[in-house]
């Protein structure tokens, strides 16, 4: 008889990544949610059953069940599960389960670790050693968000909300970048950091640990390493092992440059991208220094990324109608918008900039916001919506107090999605590159912009 697992949260980036792998593995799977996402839909459709709200009868006959990190412990199927004797785990200590018996790559960072995993899955796959793989999106260039592969190895998004990635086993680990988020789970940004140095002394002694040069509190996680472990640094700093050199905009929208041995000084391989943005020059480089460390072939790896074309909701370009180009962006934190609208202004040079933001939990949105207003300069213009609270409880306030605060650059209040679309439609115009930049649920405004430019069209 299969062992049967249950997943509490299963609509979910996280819990329904961990699905598609139970399932490729021949375990039987069910799952649940408050409300059935596309991610549980799919699911359903390959075999797994998806029950719609929580109860204590969804757990009947599991061997095991996972919950995600936004599942309480008084959630019902959580209590039915241990009266029942029946074990649970949080995914965090799954995670680390599952990865036995490949070596296991992680990536890790607060900004661009999401589109790293896809690109590093996806020039393990393209060299025929079919990894195993968990993405914290949707690749658009391998089968979904996961996989479980015959491969020897196991690439994994590392998750530092509710300290996630302290559960994993790590032989390999990247490290993008650590700077400051998630206040409702580190007080401050030591205790921020200090979650990255314990991730860090996770790898064995015989592991490898690779970071980028060119962010000053990634570089210093060295020091968290134990004795032993092989360490890499990449970017276009000079103090790289491996650099980035010559880097260029191209004719398809993304960067070309060359990967230089800094040691030796040999070009190792020349690179070419159609995702945009300087920090996806980053992200590749990472891969490809991971690939180099690995001993693979690094030319056939590079030639592999130019066909790489990104990931779901990372600088997505959903559509154009009537000379306006609409992009889902996923950026939910200052730095984060700040690549993605420098990217659009990169990409698209002389057009007007028009995004809409809505900002992502209350906690990240006081703490950052000063930071937020900044980056949020680059538009030409912004409207700003209400906070998407996500698993914080509603607070007596509007952004429309962070609109007063947004000087130099025009910015409109929308309290609601309706009202965005609606202020969307009064004020694009022909050449104009609109982005919705949000973790929470206006990314329906690109679809509703696009039907209605559709529509006026003709």
């Amino acid at each position: 008889m299969k062992t049967h697992i249950h997943l509490i949260g299963i609509g979910g980036t996280g819990i329904s990544s961990i699905a598609r792998v139970l399932l490729e593995k021949g375990y039987l799977v069910t799952g649940s949610d408050r409300t059935l996402s596309p991610l549980a839909l799919e699911l359903s459709i390959h075999g797994v059953k998806v029950y719609e709200g929580h109860a204590a009868e969804n757990i009947a006959g599991a061997n095991l069940v996972v919950r995600s990190s936004a599942i309480p412990d008084n959630n019902i199927e959580v209590i039915a599960a241990h009266k029942a004797g029946i074990p649970v785990l949080k995914r965090s200590d799954f995670l680390g389960d599952l990865m036995q018996g490949q070596l296991g790559i992680t990536i890790a960072g607060s900004h661009g670790k999401t589109t790293t995993t896809a690109l590093l899955a996806f020039t393990l796959a393209r060299l025929s050693l079919d990894p195993s793989y968990i993405i914290g999106g949707v690749s658009k260039d391998l089968e979904g968000n996961a996989h479980a592969g015959k491969g020897e190895f196991f690439v994994i998004e590392a998750d530092e909300y509710d300290r996630m990635f302290l559960g994993l086993k790590p032989q390999v680990s990247i490290i993008t970048n650590v700077e400051y988020d998630h206040p409702d789970c580190y007080p401050t940004p030591t205790d921020y950091f200090e979650a990255f140095g314990d991730f860090t002394r996770l790898l064995p002694a015989t592991g490898l640990l690779i970071t980028s040069a060119d962010d000053a509190n990634a570089s210093k996680l060295v020091n968290f390493a134990q004795p032993g472990v092989k360490t890499f640094t990449y970017g276009l700093s000079e103090k790289a092992s491996f650099r980035a050199i010559n880097v260029t905009a191209n004719s398809r929208g993304g960067f070309d440059y060359d990967m230089q041995e800094s040691a030796s000084g040999e070009i190792l391989t020349h690179v070419s991208l159609q995702i945009p943005g300087e920090h996806n020059v980053r992200n590749s480089l990472a891969v490809l220094t991971t690939i180099e460390a690995l001993g693979l072939p690094v030319v056939t790896a590079a030639r592999n990324l130019a066909a790489f074309t990104g990931t779901g909701r990372r600088f997505e370009v959903v559509g154009e109608v009537d000379g306006i180009t609409v992009i889902d962006d996923y950026a939910h934190h200052p730095s984060k918008i700040h690549a993605t609208l420098s990217a659009a202004r990169s990409r698209y040079p002389g057009r007007r900039l028009v995004a809409v933001w809505q900002p992502h939990t209350y906690s990240r949105t006081h703490a950052l916001a000063e930071d937020f207003i900044k980056s949020l300069r680059a538009a030409d213009l912004t409207l700003v919506t209400e906070v998407y609270a996500a698993r914080e409880p509603v607070e007596a306030f509007s952004s429309a107090e962070l609109v007063a605060r947004m000087t130099g650059r025009p910015a409109i209040y929308c309290k609601t999605i309706d009202d965005a679309v609606a202020t969307l439609k009064s004020n694009l115009a022909s050449g104009d590159v609109l982005i919705v930049l949000s973790a929470g649920d206006a990314d329906q405004i690109c679809k509703r912009i696009l039907q209605y430019l559709k529509e006026r069209k003709g």
